[in-house]
């Protein structure tokens, strides 16, 4: 199985807190050696994870960068870039999709790469069982 992952926000927080994940979820990641670039995560979660962080919504005792970056290097995730063209493409996904603009750019990053969100997002995995994106539930 050669299929590639996107963790968006909430995913990574709740692999990150050993919070309780779907069976389905474990074994997509658990096959993925460690350092490949098949479990990735998108620059643009740091901005999120720093806004949560920020107004209170989530707890840490780290810094939102370190937290971040130590959970890229713990978990041996792949950083995806928001490049000009996704950031593009976000605005230009197949309709109909709500306007939250972190769905969209994690959306486009998983359409630009051919990656499987792994989410709890209700309008992510919507869009995808729509065909729109690949979603994996978590």
């Amino acid at each position: 199985m050669n299929e590639g992952f996107l963790l968006d926000t909430c995913a990574a927080i709740w692999l990150a807190n050993e919070k309780p994940i779907s069976q389905a979820a474990i074994d997509a990641v658990s096959e993925i050696a460690p350092g490949s670039d098949r479990l990735c995560i998108s620059a643009m979660t740091a901005w999120e994870l720093g806004m949560l962080i920020s107004r209170g919504r989530i707890h840490s005792t780290k810094h939102a960068l370190a937290w971040f970056e130590d959970f890229v290097k713990a978990s041996a995730i792949h950083v995806r870039m928001a490049t000009p063209a996704i950031m593009i493409a976000a605005s230009y996904l197949p309709e109909p999709l709500h306007n939250d603009p972190m769905d969209r750019i994690i959306i486009a990053t998983a359409r630009e790469h051919d990656l499987t969100i792994i989410t709890r997002d209700r309008a992510i995995l919507a869009y995808g069982a729509a065909g729109h994106v690949k979603t994996l539930a978590c």
